[in-house]
Formats: structure tokens, C-alpha cells, sequence
């Protein structure tokens, strides 16, 4: 079981070293073995109104700090809810990621077939990029047609050129990609969010997308910041208030079912910080827009960003089994960050958590477990620890007392379960 340290209000008020010395010390003093498994939240993250927190109306929301995925605040984060056109962040993700890897190319064109036309065109009467019937349109234009005007023809010629057709690109190429990034509850029917009982996403694990998109596609996001798009000499706005309404707004996408309600996904930089907006199931489209924004603007007044242990400096141990040491020293090759509150309010805990003992050999850079960092009851951000060194495979006494002691240990957990 693992190991937990609380850390003191007081620390996030100290600066320079002494601060970032006592949180080094207190992480490492969480070093725990064995798997945790923390429950999905669906509930309130963050302080009252009264004590600086935020109160919002949207039934689902999530705040997200981009650079370390700390969570500001979070309501109803893990439900499940029709995502509308969010969902085509799939969609341009899983483009994104066909290019990246060279299987197709932005100058490849995709016929706009019958059925792209009919059901996500001009004859549809819903977003559509007004691409002609069976006209021949490249990756790139289509791109821009799925993000700016949030073309649903678009994403139906990207789906079909990909994957023959909608159903086998949103099964084998969306979900299978989702999973891969780590989204396990997501599902979808299609490749653009137009009704469907099967398209499903929490606000979390949009937030959770948005940030790899950003982060891992830096030249491909800056499409979702182009403000009008023209096609078929028919000038489109880009469907995002945000980028009008807020300084650094620069996406990333709205989207409106009878089912889903009004939700967005936005993200804005101020003073070298990002942070990410995921908002569902509001009622009307300025709501939607004004929630957006009084969430982003809260959390740039109230948040700034402390380091709690600086790149590959030691975040502590994990006992080694059948090695060559009994130990091996944990790092982080990127520093260690969470957001925290500037009135100093937030009560975090840190661990580090592995499935221990780590059974050798083992080599440098290998991924061992993860920093998590809760505040209060939730999540505020994690992230991985890697073994700084390599540890060969130790003698055959060595294996045997280890075995010996695990032995041991496993006799004493299991007396006392049953306690």
C-alpha cells in the first residue's frame, strides 16, 4: 500500500530553494509499492465561492493547466454525455496522427461522396463546408472545413478516404486511438457528432485530448485558431466565441445536440500559462460562451505555477527485487509542476506510486510509476518517474533472500486482511 504525505499550506507561501527542499522531501517520503486505484470523481473540485472557489452553472466542467494537466476545478468531470462537434477533435486527431506517421499526406485528395454530401452537406442543414458532390478535396482543405466551420462533409470524406467508411474509422481508428491515449471511457457512432446513441466523452477526457493536440501537434493547432474559412467562394466564420471575446483565446471547438446541450472546448494563453476549458450540457449557446470565459478568466486570477522538483533531480527510491541493488533512483526527465492557488488555500498531497518491487534487470529510462498530486479528494495532476539508472540482474543468493522476503511480506499483508 502506498505511502502519503500531506503538504503544508505554508510551503506554497515560501520561495526559492527552502520550499522546493521541503516538497522534494515530502514526496519522497511518499514512496509507496503496490498498485493504487483511485476512484473517478463526480463531484465539486475546489474551494467555495466565498473562499475564492469557483461556482459555475455548466452541468459538466473541467480547467486544465496545459503544461502540467493540473486540475483547477472539476464538476461532474467523469459523466458521460453526447459531445456533439467536439467530437471532431477525435477525428482531427486521428488525421493528425495518420500525417505524423506518413501514411497519408496533407496534398492527398478524398472524393466528397453521396452520402458525405446528403448527410453532412449542404442538403443536411448542418454545419457542413459546402464541398460539391463528388468533387475531389485534399486533406489539408478538408481539415480546415472540419475545424473552422466544423464542416460535418468534412469529417465524413476524412473518415471515408481514411477508412473506406464512417463506421470502420470511428470504430477501428477513434476508439482504437482513443484508448491509446489513454481515454478509456469515450465511444463513438461517427466521425463528426451528428446524433448517435454510441457517441459518448466526459468533460475530463476532452480536456484530456485537447491537451494532447496541443502539445504534441503545435503546427496543426494553430488551425483552430484561423477565425474564417472559404470554400465554394462561401466565407465562413469560425464557430468559436472565444477568440473574439478573450485575449489568447485560440480554440478549440464548440458543438450543440438536442441531446448533448451547448458545450465547448476552449484554451487561452495569458502570461506564459495555458489553460483548457471543457464545459457540456448547457442549455443555450451564450451561456455556453459566458461559462467558457468566466472559468478561464478565474483561473488566470486565481493560479499560478510552482515547481515541486526540478528536472532529473531524485523524487525517490523503488525497491528492486533480483537485482544488483535492493534500490533504483527515481527521476523525472521534465520538472515537476502543479498549479496551485495564490490565496494559498489548497491542501495537496503528493505520492509516488509503482507496483513494487520492480523485478530486475532494469534500464535507464524506464518508466517505474508516477508522481500524483491530489488536491483534496481529487486529482490535481500526475505524471510519470522513470529508474535514472540501469540495474542488472543480481547473483542467485541475491533472487533467493528476495524471494525470501517477499515471502514474508506477502504472509504478513495476508494476516493482516484478516484482521
Amino acid at each position: 500500500m502506498a505511502a502519503q504525505i500531506a503538504i503544508p499550506r505554508t510551503s506554497f507561501a515560501r520561495a526559492g530553494r527552502s520550499w522546493r527542499s521541503l516538497v522534494a522531501a515530502a514526496v519522497v517520503l511518499a514512496i509507496g509499492c503496490g498498485g493504487v486505484v483511485y476512484a473517478a470523481n463526480n463531484s465539486v473540485q475546489g474551494a467555495k465561492k466565498e473562499d475564492g472557489g469557483f461556482d459555475g452553472d455548466a452541468p459538466t466542467a473541467i480547467l486544465v493547466e496545459a503544461s502540467s494537466g493540473s486540475v483547477l476545478f472539476e464538476k461532474n468531470a467523469d459523466e458521460l454525455r453526447a459531445p456533439s462537434s467536439m467530437m471532431k477533435l477525435m477525428t482531427a486527431e486521428v488525421v493528425f496522427d495518420a500525417i505524423k506517421k506518413g501514411d497519408i499526406k496533407l496534398t492527398d485528395e478524398y472524393r466528397i461522396s453521396e452520402n458525405a454530401w446528403r448527410r453532412g452537406g449542404a442538403p443536411s442543414g448542418t454545419s457542413t463546408m459546402f464541398a460539391a458532390i463528388n468533387s475531389k478535396v485534399s486533406v489539408d482543405d478538408l481539415l480546415h472545413g472540419a475545424i473552422i466551420p466544423s464542416g460535418n462533409d468534412a469529417c465524413i470524406a476524412l473518415a471515408e478516404g481514411i477508412a473506406g467508411n464512417e463506421h470502420t474509422f470511428a470504430t477501428d481508428f477513434m476508439t482504437k486511438r482513443a484508448r491509446e491515449l489513454g481515454m478509456t471511457k469515450s465511444t463513438f457512432g461517427n466521425s463528426n457528432g451528428l446524433p448517435d446513441p454510441t457517441n459518448k466523452m466526459t468533460v475530463r477526457e476532452l480536456a484530456v485530448l485537447a491537451r494532447h493536440i496541443i502539445l504534441t501537434y503545435p503546427d496543426r493547432y494553430k488551425l483552430f485558431g484561423e477565425k474564417e474559412f472559404t470554400w465554394n467562394k462561401i466565407r465562413q466564420q469560425n464557430r468559436n466565441p472565444l477568440l473574439n471575446a478573450l485575449p489568447g483565446a485560440d480554440g478549440l471547438k464548440t458543438g450543440y445536440t438536442k441531446e448533448g446541450g451547448y458545450g465547448m472546448v476552449g484554451s487561452a494563453v495569458q502570461n506564459d500559462t495555458r489553460l483548457i476549458v471543457v464545459v457540456n450540457g448547457l442549455e443555450d449557446s451564450d451561456d455556453r460562451a459566458t461559462e467558457a470565459k468566466k472559468m478561464l478568466e478565474w483561473g488566470f486570477r486565481s493560479f499560478e505555477t510552482r515547481v515541486l522538483i526540478a528536472a532529473n533531480q531524485p523524487v525517490g527510491y523503488a525497491r528492486v527485487f533480483g537485482g544488483e541493488t535492493r534500490s533504483v533512483k527515481l527521476v523525472s526527465p521534465d520538472p515537476i509542476k502543479v498549479m496551485v492557488s495564490k490565496n494559498g488555500n489548497d491542501k495537496l498531497l503528493a505520492r509516488v506510486i509503482y507496483s513494487g518491487p520492480v523485478n530486475a534487470p532494469i534500464t535507464a529510462g524506464q518508466q517505474i510509476g508516477v508522481v500524483r498530486v491530489w488536491r483534496g479528494a481529487n486529482v490535481a495532476m500526475e505524471t510519470p518517474v522513470f529508474a535514472a539508472d540501469a540495474v542488472g540482474t543480481g547473483s542467485t543468493m541475491r533472487r533467493a533472500l528476495d524471494g525470501a522476503q517477499e515471502l514474508v511480506i506477502g504472509m504478513f499483508r495476508a494476516g493482516v486482511e484478516k484482521l
